[in-house]
């Protein structure tokens, strides 16, 4: 199946390109930029507009293979000299029109700003600031993203639940879009747990995502390299350690992934259940979470936004710290029940504001035996 490019890359480009021709005075119909994943992305640039001090450019957006909502539409990149605010070196990314505004805490940005992830900001800063340099341009300059069609599409997408309102969202933390393919993706985490099992590994970390091992990384020093990426997969995973002979295996995710396993449900995908916001409020009425708190987290659209509500009711986190023990000790109870005898599952739960919430009795161990010698026996 054929991947494609994630919005945050299209920006790139026509950020890059639009860059060229204010600086430089030439066009450039093509346009290659790096993603995050290494993957060099050659675009064809589909507009060009000039000002008198702004040049415009816009890429469209091709998802491959994947399903995607906004695969066709065209993400434009204005750069311009004479924004106020803007100092000498400095590279200033906003959103305009087509590109949402986030209007509840706990996402990628802050409320108020344009929903331009930070991995996607990066990679616009990068590809202007190579321009820059190229060009001997050591003033600064603005860069507007925006997307003719974003309000209409952004209706099709979980923005509007999530808090992002007015267009749609500019993602991306590999650069592409892998295809949704569920047997393509179910049979590369099989090729993966296989090679390490191959390689005598009895025990093997795994996470839903880049995020979870990124975390990994800079908590434990842990070669991301070394786990497996499950996505939303968490049982099937489970399914083949077991039947590839793990005998331990540890899974690190984002509360907002792992909170869905408190109440028994093994693939995380939004399209499969998203009860987030109702286990967790379980977890905090276990917890002695008070019930004004709970029509509160109910209320919230983010996980993020519902920790920050728990930390801020009792001194040191005290209620934070039960209810993500109730999560963890649910979740737990559901992941071995689908793991059976032979192979035991641990588990770490972590977010981005508070770092780790909770671990489970043997993730320590597991993930030290994981780190010096997964083919103990």
């Amino acid at each position: 199946m054929r991947y494609g490019f994630t919005t945050g890359s299209c920006a790139a480009a026509a950020a890059k390109a639009a860059a060229y021709l204010l600086l430089t005075g030439r066009e450039k119909r093509t346009i290659t930029v790096e993603t995050p994943a290494g993957i060099r992305f050659c675009a064809d640039i589909a507009e060009i507009r000039r000002g008198e001090d702004w040049v415009q450019c816009a890429v469209r957006k091709d998802g491959g293979d994947d399903p995607d909502v906004t695969t066709g539409a065209l993400i434009c990149a204005r750069v311009s000299f004479r924004e106020q605010g803007c100092k000498d070196g400095d590279i200033s990314i906003e959103g305009g029109a087509g590109v949402g505004r986030v209007t509840r805490p706990g996402l990628d940005q802050p409320v108020g700003a344009a929903a331009i992830n930070h991995v996607p900001r990066a990679m616009i800063e990068r590809e202007v600031r190579e321009v820059c340099d190229a060009a001997g341009h050591t003033g600064g300059l603005f860069v507007e993203i925006s997307v003719p069609e974003g309000e209409a599409l952004a209706e099709r997408t979980f923005n509007p639940r999530l808090g992002i309102a007015g267009g749609i969202s500019i993602l991306g933390t590999t650069g592409i879009v892998e295809p949704m393919s569920r047997r393509a993706l179910l049979d590369t985490i099989r090729v993966e747990l296989a090679q390490r099992r191959a390689e005598g590994a009895a025990y093997v970390a795994v996470s839903p995502g880049s995020y979870g091992q990124e975390f990994l990384r800079q908590t434990y020093g842990f070669d991301p390299e070394r786990s497996v990426r499950c996505g939303n997969f968490i049982g099937e995973t489970i399914d083949m350690g077991r039947e590839l002979g793990f005998r331990g295996m540890l899974l690190i995710g984002h509360i907002g992934k792992l909170v869905k396993l408190s109440g028994g449900i093994m693939n995380t995908h939004s399209r499969e259940a998203d009860c987030r916001m109702e286990l967790l409020a379980a977890a905090a009425l276990f917890a002695g979470g008070s019930r004004e708190l709970l029509e509160r987290m109910l209320s919230c659209a983010a996980t993020e936004e519902a920790l920050a509500l728990l930390a801020r009711e009792e001194p040191e986190g005290a209620l934070l710290s039960r209810a993500m023990g109730r999560v963890l000790e649910r979740a737990v109870f559901y992941l071995n029940a689908r793991a059976g005898e032979g192979l035991r599952v641990e588990c770490l739960i972590y977010a981005n504001a508070c770092g780790e919430l909770a671990k489970s009795a043997g993730a320590s161990a597991l993930l030290a035996r994981i780190q010096t010698d997964p083919t103990a026996e």
